[in-house]
């Protein structure tokens, strides 16, 4: 019996940079309760290993912001797909929090980071209200936030020996398909930085841009 064609997708080559995004999906997975440290510990020593795109999707397929095999329906947000007007409290102390991919965007978002980092990447994520509120406290922490493209920004920025900005995309020419020009979203960014950096940037990623990923 003929071996079942496998798709060219899942056969190609992968980077140490495409290594270390989805080491980051399991870092995060095992943050939030998904994976014992045990399960962590024994996926991350596979996905150094792996040398195809294919067993990067064995790897996290089980997870929210995991990859997908080509033609596979999107993955379910998280906050289990239900809308919710306050998400939990971001809370990062001496460790890293990232919200990438698609993930289901509350109205409200406080986050609270001490000698960490976190990154909110809203360019992929269902956003299903107009108006986003942002509450963020960096102290000797670095907090990104990244916007769709042709967002609203409403800073309010507190910065104390510290730095909270607002970055334009670098590759303006480049348009991000995950945005509705006739709807642009307002994200009301109320930021303190502390000895802390806020950075508030606009578009998807490079890696993205560039169709790297």
């Amino acid at each position: 019996m003929p071996a079942q064609a496998v798709d060219p997708v899942l056969r190609r080559r992968v980077s140490d940079l495409e290594r270390e995004e989805v080491a980051d999906v399991l870092r995060d997975a095992a943050g939030e309760g998904r994976l014992t440290y045990a399960e962590l510990e024994e996926r991350l020593e596979t996905l150094y290993s792996s040398k195809t795109y294919g067993e990067l999707v064995e790897l996290t397929a089980d997870l929210p912001n995991g990859l997908r095999p080509p033609g596979a329906p999107a993955t379910t947000p998280q906050y289990g797909g239900t809308v919710v007007e306050r998400g939990p409290v971001i809370n990062t102390i001496l460790s890293e929090t990232k919200r990438t991919g698609a993930w289901l965007v509350p109205q409200r978002q406080e986050v609270n980071a001490v000698l960490g980092d976190v990154t909110l990447d809203y360019t992929e994520a269902e956003i299903p209200f107009d108006d986003i509120q942002i509450d963020v406290k960096s102290i000797l922490a670095d907090v990104k936030i990244r916007v769709p493209q042709n967002a609203i920004v409403l800073l309010d920025s507190n910065p104390i020996l510290g730095s909270v900005s607002e970055q334009e995309s670098g590759l303006k020419a480049v348009p991000d398909p995950n945005t509705n020009p006739a709807a642009p979203k307002r994200f009301h960014i109320r930021g303190t930085a502390i000895l802390g950096e806020i950075k508030i940037k606009r578009g998807p990623r490079l890696t993205k841009r560039l169709g790297l990923t």
